[in-house]
């Protein structure tokens, strides 16, 4: 039986960096981000769903769903924020257990679920492990504004958006440190790996 594997972290933690170690043992990640910017196209379910909750307001001159709009609702706006997850979270994990079940016929012994708000949503419960990326908070605001281009309260105002850390790093069953250099990170991903691995 494979090994469901959820990978979480905070915005600009480092999540991208371990997903993508990851991949390179060949291990496959079903990113949960992908699949909900899919699901946010035109003539979809979750499409009509969001016009219908929101309002014109947040489609693009050419009828496609703004999704800075919608960054700022779910940054901003809890109750909002709370109706978009209603409406997107059960659809992925749809796709998710599609996939799920694709990789298990494709004899996979490990699958990892790359979802950013896997203890938020209730994803963990579909996994064996949790794997937690770590990183110090004034490290992830710095990141974000370097690469969002947007000011340090804006960057604050989106890690607060999200559950601390400090929680994740409590419910996951491992964490991977990238506060410090990408080597150190490396070390300690070959680490949880081999557990994870002694476990199939």
């Amino acid at each position: 039986m494979a090994r469901i594997v959820g990978l979480t972290g905070g915005i600009a933690s480092g999540k991208s960096t371990v997903s993508q170690m990851f991949k390179d043992q060949d291990i496959p990640v079903i990113d949960t981000d992908h699949i909900a910017h899919k699901l946010l196209d035109k003539d979809t379910e979750v499409f009509d769903q969001i016009v219908e909750t929101f309002g014109e307001d947040v489609l693009t001159p050419s009828r496609k769903i703004n999704r800075n709009v919608l960054g700022k609702i779910i940054f901003s706006d809890k109750e909002g924020r709370q109706k978009l997850n209603d409406i997107v979270h059960p659809k992925v994990k749809e796709h998710v257990l599609h996939e799920i079940d694709y990789y298990i016929d494709e004899g996979e012994e490990i699958i990892v679920m790359d979802v950013p708000l896997l203890f938020e949503a209730g994803f963990d419960t579909l996994c064996h492990d949790t794997v937690v990326v770590y990183s110090k908070q004034k490290d992830q605001v710095s990141r974000l504004v370097s690469r969002e281009n947007i000011t340090e309260d804006y960057a604050r105002q989106k890690i607060k958006a999200q559950m601390p850390l400090s929680k994740k790093k409590e419910l996951a069953d491992f964490v991977i440190d990238n506060s410090k250099s990408i080597l150190e990170t490396r070390k300690c991903f070959d680490k949880v790996l081999r557990k994870i691995k002694s476990l199939v």
